[in-house]
């Protein structure tokens, strides 16, 4: 019988000491050889290269670094929101130089930010078609707080060659016309603040404001404020209304913290949450 750390968690997320037992695994003592790759996604809105001095100056050990900017997302257009998503071909470039193949290898992603970065990488690698995705619950503070090992070290390149050639499921996104087309049966989640959902404020955006008919569950309530993920009877509580609705189709501001509430509804047991990617930033943008 395998050990709990030989097992997959029913949950999107690991634990950190579920994550320091995986790496201190002895390969003697596995039945197959470890095939995890770490991904740190740290990242500032307000400050894009702090995320990358960040891990350069200490991460988790062998865990290497996804810029949300440069990695997860491709240049702003006129439309297509602030981070639209990345050239994918180019994407699965980069997961498979990181010794990812797609439906094997083990991915944990962390980020220091209530998962506000690094469910980005786990939507993308599901709508790419690997499942094997995890993020770490508490995220790199949760990490250092119970006092587990940290490196500025970088990992060398991977020794195996992977193979990542996507799978895509189309089915998990939305654009705009598919927005304003919806029916009846279709919710619209606005992820965002309450401020910014109401039109009060809006930091980023030049307008402020939601899309019409879109209700608002601000994607900060999938955790508590140490990062750590509520509860399952939360999520199962929070979607409760949406419950019979055929599709659920999620925005924030530029797609990005968006992929939060799509975690939230992953763990909830809702299958059917689409990322609309442009998110307000491209709705505001017709204007």
């Amino acid at each position: 019988m395998n050990s709990p750390i030989n097992c997959l968690p029913d949950s999107p997320t690991v634990t950190a000491p579920w994550l320091k037992a995986k790496l201190e695994q002895s390969p003697e003592k596995s039945p197959e050889p470890l095939d995890m790759v770490i991904i740190d996604c740290r990242f500032s809105l307000a400050e894009p290269d702090l995320g990358r001095k960040q891990y350069q100056a200490s991460h988790l050990p062998g865990a290497y670094y996804l810029d949300l900017n440069q990695d997860l997302s491709s240049p702003r257009q006129r439309h297509g929101g602030r981070h639209p998503l990345p050239d994918l071909a180019q994407l699965a470039t980069k997961l498979a130089a990181l010794g990812i193949t797609l439906g094997e290898t083990l991915v944990v992603a962390y980020d220091d930010s209530r998962f506000a970065f690094a469910a980005r990488l786990w939507w993308l690698l599901r709508y790419l078609g690997h499942d094997r995705v995890f993020l770490l619950d508490g995220g790199f503070s949760g990490w250092q707080h119970q006092g587990y090992p940290l490196t500025p070290e970088l990992p060398p390149a991977p020794a195996k060659i992977a193979k990542f050639i996507p799978q895509l499921r189309p089915e998990m996104l939305v654009d705009i016309h598919q927005v304003k087309a919806r029916q009846g049966n279709t919710a619209l989640v606005d992820s965002r603040e309450p401020e910014r959902y109401r039109g009060e404020r809006e930091p980023i955006d030049p307008v402020a404001g939601c899309i019409p008919g879109a209700l608002n569950y601000p994607w900060q309530e999938v955790t508590d404020t140490r990062g750590y993920l509520q509860p399952l009877a939360v999520h199962q509580e929070r979607w409760e209304r949406l419950q019979e609705t055929t599709e659920i189709m999620v925005y924030c501001g530029s797609g990005v913290t968006a992929c939060v509430n799509l975690l939230s509804l992953e763990i909830a047991g809702i299958k059917t949450g689409k990322l609309y990617a442009g998110s307000w930033s491209d709705w505001c943008s017709y204007f």
